[in-house]
């Protein structure tokens, strides 16, 4: 189960990044700018670098058994600009465990 969840972490990472690239390069496309470069290189990227997300977040899911609902959130979390990273966060703190606390003589 570590595995697939350091997985799940890095990827959400990436998808978010790509993520917010692409969200920057529609700003430029429809902004002041006019240059769609940028979401043409992205866009590409974030959409296969979305389906290695999907697989990730349904190896997790499958491992760590999540109700239908939930897996499928998690992985909607990836269309939407920061929530991939608020995903990640709240599935690492649900699902990792916490150390003990240290005792104090």
């Amino acid at each position: 189960m570590q595995g697939a969840l350091t997985r799940y972490r890095i990827i959400a990472w990436i998808v978010g990044m790509v993520l917010l690239a692409l969200t920057l390069g529609m700003v430029l496309k429809y902004g002041p700018a006019d240059d769609a470069t940028l979401v043409e290189t992205v866009g590409f990227y974030h959409g296969f670098l979305y389906m290695v997300y999907l697989v990730a977040t349904f190896d997790l899911s499958r491992r760590v058994p999540w109700p239908f609902k939930r897996m499928i959130l998690v992985m909607l979390a990836g269309t939407v600009p920061f929530l991939s990273f608020w995903a990640e966060r709240h599935v690492t703190r649900h699902w990792v465990p916490r150390p003990a606390p240290a005792l104090s003589e």
